[in-house]
């Protein structure tokens, strides 16, 4: 019996690789003969460089930044010949400040910046760019005023030439543009900080560099797919990099050739912290449900809600981690969330009714 695990980090609790390796203790406890393949996985925020360093290898590169409130901070991020990842958190992240820190109309995304201009120093052509988990909602401003005071030859955007042959990926499943009710400062930024006063002066503040940034250049991407993903970020680095953004998870999927590794499995196990029916928006449980091939695909979780839609997308099955009445402190501890990722597995119906072919 081939079993493939490929679930999400646990936020604030359990990384992928983590999470993998206690479902895959589970499966070997039920099935002891079991062939397991275990894939981290990430669709653009927390992990994504311990998801692309399993599929593609390469160096993991610290450097010293900047990062949302301009104090040294030392982040990496992943070297593979020409081709770079990084995962914007390093340097620009939520959990880099405390909650009492967290202001998004002084958190800027220089540090961002840094990390690309490092990358590019050391050979990257092509970077591709995890967009989650910011504190930032400068709509990438501080980015690029880094790669201004990395490279600009007068201080200005278009003195820049380092940048010209190199092409940029961005990783995020979030499609918000970047300024009005559903773009960053509106969706975004409260979980950031952000006051109502604060959303207002944000949202108008990215709206005005939009205008100035497309009058410059004669087109405007402010309104794409993902312009608002990070704060604004995505909109930088599609507007002044051309970059192009596709899904997080399935960029992933693709880079390491999901579909051969799941080929002839019996099982697929997938999961994430807590899964509702904005999993069904694309989330990365879905991109792995879409790539299953009709394997039976279990999906795990430490909250569940809207549980007959999940099973009605196609789930085989669909189980809460935690028992009922579990408080929620010890259920994000990181010890009672491996033993019950285990447990969950251990006990799937799938691998006790599985009989395994007689001689």
């Amino acid at each position: 019996m081939k079993v493939v695990v490929a679930i999400d980090s646990f936020k604030g609790c359990l990384t992928s690789v983590e999470a993998n390796m206690a479902a895959a203790e589970g499966v070997r406890r039920a099935c002891p003969e079991a062939e397991i393949v275990q894939v981290p996985v990430s669709d653009g925020g927390e992990g994504f460089l311990e998801a692309f360093h399993a599929a593609i290898g390469g160096e993991s590169v610290s450097v010293t930044v900047r990062d949302p409130l301009m104090r040294p901070v030392t982040a990496k991020y992943l070297l593979q010949g020409e081709t770079a990842v990084i995962e914007i958190a390093q340097a620009s992240g939520l959990p880099l400040l405390t909650k009492e820190e967290r202001n998004p109309l002084v958190a800027t995304s220089y540090g961002t910046g840094q990390l690309v201009a490092d990358a590019v120093r050391r050979g990257a052509r092509h970077i591709i760019v995890g967009l989650g988990g910011s504190a930032t909602s400068d709509a990438g401003i501080g980015m690029l005023r880094a790669l201004i005071d990395a490279f600009a030859k007068h201080g200005t955007w278009d003195d820049i030439d380092a940048l010209k042959e190199v092409r940029f990926t961005l990783a995020s499943d979030v499609r918000n543009p970047l300024c009005g009710e559903h773009g960053a400062a509106h969706v975004f930024a409260p979980q950031k900080g952000a006051t109502p006063e604060m959303v207002t002066i944000l949202d108008e503040r990215a709206r005005k560099f939009a205008a100035i940034s497309a009058k410059h250049f004669g087109h405007d991407c402010s309104m794409m797919e993902g312009a608002g993903a990070a704060g604004g970020l995505g909109y930088a680095f599609l507007e002044y990099l051309n970059a192009v953004s596709k899904s997080g998870i399935q960029l992933l999927l693709d880079t390491i050739h999901f579909p051969e590794l799941v080929r002839n499995a019996s099982l697929l196990i997938t999961g994430e912290g807590s899964a509702d029916r904005q999993t069904l928006m694309g989330k990365l449980p879905m991109g792995i449900l879409s790539q299953a091939q009709g394997i039976p695909t279990v999906l795990i979780a430490g909250r569940i809600s809207d549980k007959d839609q999940l099973q009605k997308a196609g789930f085989a099955q669909v189980e809460c981690i935690n028992p009922a009445g579990l408080p929620i402190e010890e259920a994000m501890r990181k010890e009672t969330a491996l033993r019950n990722v285990s447990l969950t597995c251990q006990r799937l119906p799938q691998l006790s009714n599985f009989n395994y072919p007689t001689g």
